[in-house]
C-alpha cells in the first residue's frame, strides 16, 4: 500500500500513525495538493488527501474511510476502533471533536494563506474560530472527565485524532488556541509526541 500525501496534514497523519499501530507495511510518498498537484493528479484525479493507494491499484480517501478500511485488514485484533458500545460512543465523541477543531484549523489557514487579503471575509474566519474554540472547550472537558491513556499499546484512532489535531493547531494558529488554556489537551498531546510511532511520524 501507498499513502499519499504530507504528514503536515492532520488527516494524513493521522493515517499514518494509525497504520503503524496496526502493524501495516505502507510506503509514504509526500506529494502535495498544492506544490505538487499535477502528480497527485496523476495517483488520484480528485487530487484529495490522504489517499491511499492499495496493492491492487484501486484508490481509497478520506482519513476515517480509509481507517474503516486499514482496521478490516488487521483482523479481530485491531485495536483502533474500540468494540463495546460505551466505548464507542466516547471514541466517537472524541473523534468528531478532533475532526473537528482540525477541519476549523485548516479552513482558518486557507482563508489567510491562500485568499488574497483584500478577499478574506473576516466575519467568516471569526465565526470558524468560534466553532474552534468550542470544539477545543468541549475536548478538554471530555479529558476532565476522564483522561486519555498516554501508553502506545493503549491508542486508538480516537487517541491519535485528538493529539495529531491539537499539535497541528499549535503548528499553525498557536495565537487563537491558547495552550495555556487548556492543559489536559496540552499534556496529553505533549505526551503523545515522545512516543515511538509518533516521532517516527513527524508532522513536517
Amino acid at each position: 500500500m501507498k499513502l499519499i500525501g504530507m504528514l503536515d496534514s492532520p488527516y494524513v497523519r493521522r493515517v499514518a500513525i494509525c497504520l503503524k499501530l496496526l502493524k501495516l507495511d505502507f510506503e509514504h510518498q509526500s506529494i502535495s495538493v498544492f506544490s505538487t498537484y499535477d502528480e497527485f493528479k496523476k495517483i488520484n484525479p480528485v487530487v484529495k488527501a490522504p489517499t491511499l493507494v492499495l496493492d491492487d491499484g484501486q484508490r481509497v480517501m478520506d482519513s476515517t474511510v480509509i481507517l474503516q478500511y486499514v482496521a478490516t485488514l488487521a483482523g479481530a485484533e485491531q485495536r483502533i476502533f474500540p468494540s463495546q458500545p460505551a466505548h464507542c460512543k466516547r471514541a466517537a465523541r472524541l473523534t468528531g471533536l478532533a475532526l473537528a477543531a482540525s477541519e476549523k484549523s485548516v479552513q482558518i489557514v486557507y482563508e489567510r494563506n491562500l485568499r488574497p487579503a483584500e478577499k478574506q471575509h473576516e466575519p467568516w474566519v471569526d465565526r470558524v474560530s468560534e466553532q474552534l474554540l468550542a470544539a477545543y472547550r468541549e475536548l478538554e472537558e471530555e479529558l476532565a472527565t476522564a483522561p486519555l491513556p498516554i501508553e502506545a499499546d493503549h491508542f486508538g484512532a480516537a487517541e491519535v485524532a485528538v493529539a495529531v489535531a491539537w499539535n497541528f493547531t499549535q503548528m499553525v494558529l498557536p495565537e487563537i488556541v491558547v495552550k495555556a488554556a487548556y492543559p489536559r489537551l496540552q499534556a496529553f498531546s505533549a505526551s503523545a509526541e515522545q512516543l515511538p510511532v509518533f516521532v517516527d511520524t513527524p508532522a513536517v
